[in-house]
């Protein structure tokens, strides 16, 4: 019997500083799962808006963004690969969701509490940030969400609104989906303290995060000065005092792909923490290479990036505007004739 390819749904926002802990715990593994399963990778520039942006910005790193991805790997013969704004089934599906989602659903997410308090002014979208994101995986039917710790709250939220628009009009029109958390490389450490997880907000802070676009020399520096321990043993620990250590060990085990075993084995005659962190960074320096001149390339060759985005627009489209008819349909709204 012949099974069916589960279809599977990645966004990432083009919040600049896009970096090493992306690539290796998400964008690496999308890379790998193309042959698998049905994919849609999506740069989600419409949840930027949730905070405030600079518009020549945004469409600057938007851009930019979507150039990593390809840069990456991600093959637009087996991916689909757009940007979410250019697809309006996203906004329009996300108010029809809004009908049947509580507003005590949205409120008692962990990520609104924690922004919004830190905010003087809290805009509607950030509340309504996770119906934008259930509108994106559900139009696409997908089975899987590949996300962090820190989203699995939002996607077990896109399963409750399925299962409730399931409930409220048709038992099976929505497949509810599950979110997939990596078991590998999803949790690199900022260099500057090994006990905060690298992020894309903190990624501005020199010496946090390896930045995908930054030249060997900035690599280098950063791992030369990642904060390590005041002992010389090179080992995976769980004393805290080794979380240094550990996250440069980590690293260079998620780049090389190697056991615990081989790592170690790497480093047996190392003379102290210096060899560890010009080797590590010698790994990350070739493996970003070539990462980051075909991003150039991308970038230089804006006609040919167009070209890309505008086809994976359309293959989005195809999928999600037919469903999102479905949805209209279903909620008793009256289609447009010939639709």
């Amino acid at each position: 019997m012949i099974m069916k390819k589960k279809v599977v749904f990645s966004g990432i926002q083009p919040s600049g500083n896009i970096h090493l802990g992306n690539y290796l715990g998400a964008i690496r593994q999308w890379v790998a799962g193309q042959d698998e399963k049905i994919n849609f990778f999506c740069v989600v520039d419409l949840h930027s808006l949730t905070v405030p942006q600079d518009p020549v910005q945004l469409r600057h790193e938007t851009r930019s963004l979507a150039a990593w991805l390809l840069a990456a790997g991600i093959d637009p013969e087996k991916s689909t690969l757009f940007i979410q704004s250019h697809v309006s089934a996203h906004a329009e599906g996300c108010w029809l969701l809004n009908c049947v989602t509580p507003l005590g659903w949205l409120q008692r997410m962990t990520q609104f509490k924690d922004k919004s308090a830190r905010q003087e002014s809290v805009l509607t979208a950030l509340l309504d940030y996770p119906v934008l994101q259930a509108a994106d995986i559900l139009l696409y039917d997908a089975d899987e969400v590949p996300v962090g710790e820190d989203q699995k709250q939002h996607i077990e939220l896109s399963r409750d609104i399925a299962q409730s628009f399931n409930y409220r009009y048709e038992e099976e029109f929505f497949v509810v989906p599950e979110p997939r958390i990596p078991a590998t490389g999803a949790r690199l450490m900022g260099l500057d303290d090994p006990n905060d997880k690298m992020s894309k907000s903190l990624a501005h802070r020199r010496g946090h995060a390896i930045r995908l676009a930054d030249d060997p020399k900035e690599i280098m520096r950063s791992f030369k000065r990642a904060v390590t321990d005041s002992g010389n043993e090179i080992v995976f620990s769980d004393d805290p005092d080794k979380a240094g250590v550990n996250n440069l060990l980590g690293i260079y085990k998620a780049v090389t792909g190697k056991s615990e075993e081989d790592v170690l084995a790497d480093f047996a005659d190392a003379r102290g923490y210096g060899d560890l962190k010009k080797c590590v960074a010698e790994v990350v320096i070739d493996l970003l290479t070539p990462l980051q001149e075909q991003h150039a390339k991308l970038m230089d060759d804006s006609a040919e990036l167009d070209r890309l985005l505008a086809l994976g627009a359309e293959r989005a489209a195809a999928v999600s505007m037919p469903k999102l008819a479905q949805m209209k349909e279903v909620m008793g709204l009256v289609l447009p004739a010939g639709a």
